[in-house]
């Protein structure tokens, strides 16, 4: 029981959801539709002729995250399948199911129907940008076993983890609007994140444009730089190609 889309969740404490959905609302050029929810709790930034691919979430909790929605046929069979590779299941809330994967990331099974993949954003000045893909941050402990899961649970195209490196992936076919990305962290954590990745063809004005709009530059690599959004919540932005699906770093 594959999934035919998958939905990255901004997991955002009350007092920065606000801040956290216009940041994003402005570096993806995506607009907030209205609240919903029993709360009004949940947005989702909506491309243009696209399906989503990035919905809000306000929580209580004191941190923010990501977490995943996997969108499915049949939410009870694919949450059969999640359990024999080895989740956990958190709630059975009738029309979808929550769950945590080995390492502990908390995913969703839902029905949503999928749509089209969203096109790059194209900026002033030309550059294009995209967000494309999640990247599911491991303890080396348990970093083969959440990359086999995942593996198992998507049935994507996999590109396992290679010595010397800290990345697998799996990529599924050009119709999906995110790839995941599984990144082995240096030190151990109690359980799985994730983060964010937007691919550019100008990273330095990409860059430049985030922390203009409140983002922290943390880190400067290579390939991608690291931020953190006015939310709290870390991301890169990459040299990857927006206008290619399944374009590695």
């Amino acid at each position: 029981m594959h999934p035919t889309w998958l939905t990255a969740f901004l997991d955002l404490p009350a007092d920065v959801h606000g801040v956290g959905t216009a940041f994003w609302a402005e570096v993806t050029g995506w607009t907030p539709s209205a609240p919903r929810g029993a709360a009004g709790e949940f947005a989702t930034l909506e491309p243009d002729a696209a399906e989503a691919v990035l919905k809000v979430q306000r929580t209580g909790a004191a941190e923010p995250a990501v977490h995943l929605d996997l969108h499915v046929a049949d939410p009870d069979a694919a949450a059969q399948t999640a359990v024999r590779l080895g989740a956990t299941v958190s709630a059975d809330q009738g029309d979808y199911w929550v769950l945590a994967s080995p390492a502990g990331l908390a995913f969703c099974l839902v029905a949503h129907a999928a749509g089209d993949r969203p096109a790059p954003r194209t900026w002033p000045g030309g550059r294009t940008s995209l967000v494309d893909q999640v990247s599911i941050d491991v303890a080396p402990s348990r970093y083969v076993e959440e990359f086999e899961f995942w593996a198992g649970l998507t049935g994507w195209t996999r590109r396992d983890p290679v010595p010397e490196t800290e990345f697998a992936r799996l990529t599924p076919d050009a119709s999906f609007g995110l790839q995941l990305l599984v990144q082995r962290l240096d030190d151990e954590q109690p359980v799985a994140s994730a983060h964010l990745d937007l691919s550019t063809d100008d990273r330095d004005a990409e860059v430049a444009d985030h922390a203009a709009a409140g983002a922290e530059v943390l880190a400067r690599h290579d390939e991608w730089t690291v931020l953190r959004d006015p939310a709290g919540l870390r991301y890169c932005v990459t040299d990857r190609s927006p206008r290619r699906a399944g374009v590695e770093r």
